[in-house]
């Protein structure tokens, strides 16, 4: 993500949502502030393709459904509104065949690279765990075979990591795993 210019002018969530629907490079929005987001690697495709491969495979005939990073999830605490394009998603209560927006989703997933690290890891992570419907958010390295899973539990939302290949990470409300060997599949860690 870019940094957007000192003094630019805010936008409202509906012009925002209008500019990225002929936006040619999308943008995420915070509190009516536009950042541009930076391409990613062949390594960091390689694992989203993974993921999104397993999720489709695995969510097959249930009614939950992968999303891939074309799709924009709201997330609003109060009178904070922010837009992220996750790299994927699992949504399990869909907004319409021809939403662009999403609201609901079960799981997040943002695949971690060197210059999206610290705000994935960081501001993204802290706005989508005040999601209601989210079960899990993963943090997926692209530097090391190291996947965080943020789970809402008694004590409220824990970290585990898994490094191991034949981990499975379970997600329960779209009735799906995927293990830590898929998601790093042919990219050499």
């Amino acid at each position: 993500m870019s940094i957007a210019a000192p003094h630019s002018p805010l936008i409202s969530p509906e012009e925002y949502l209008l500019g990225e629907e002929a936006a040619a490079q999308k943008h995420e929005y915070l509190n009516g502030v536009v950042y541009a987001m930076a391409g990613g690697t062949e390594r960091h495709s390689e694992i989203s393709v993974n993921i999104l491969a397993a999720l489709h495979s695995g969510l097959r005939g249930k009614p939950c459904r992968p999303h891939n990073s074309d799709m924009l999830v709201r997330v609003q605490s109060g009178s904070d509104l922010r837009f992220y394009y996750p790299d994927a998603s699992i949504i399990c209560r869909p907004a319409g065949p021809e939403a662009r927006v999403q609201e609901n989703p079960s799981v997040v997933f943002e695949v971690l690279s060197e210059s999206t690290a610290r705000t994935d890891t960081g501001e993204k992570r802290m706005a989508y765990l005040t999601i209601s419907t989210l079960e899990a958010l993963v943090l997926v390295d692209a530097r090391k075979r190291e996947v965080t899973v943020w789970r809402n539990g008694v004590e409220g939302w824990v970290p585990e990591v898994f490094t191991d290949s034949d981990a499975t990470l379970n997600f329960a409300s779209a009735d799906c795993a995927l293990t830590i060997a898929e998601i790093y599949e042919g990219t050499e860690l």
